[in-house]
């Protein structure tokens, strides 16, 4: 059986792990919101999984110390896709 992972859930997980970080350093939402130079109301609609903008995604990540794994992470992935060249 196939199992998907959905866009939703994504924006889920990355909203849950984003309030959890934010609670462990002790941030409220605004204060986290003027770190990043953003609105709260665009932390809050992110920890609820309704505005995953890549680049909100990043600016937290970049934030929370979370940039530089994911980076390696996604670069693992394409380094293990990428298939030589017959040329």
């Amino acid at each position: 059986m196939l199992n998907f992972v959905s866009i939703k859930e994504v924006k889920e997980v990355l909203g849950n792990w984003c309030k959890l970080e934010r609670q462990r350093h002790q941030l409220t939402q605004s204060e986290l919101a003027e770190i990043l130079g953003m609105s709260r109301y665009t932390i809050q609609k992110f920890e609820t999984g309704n505005n995953a903008t890549l680049d909100t995604a990043l600016k937290i990540a970049h934030h929370f110390d979370a940039l530089d794994p994911l980076y390696k992470a996604l670069k693992q992935q394409n380094d293990q896709n990428q298939t030589d060249s017959l040329y």
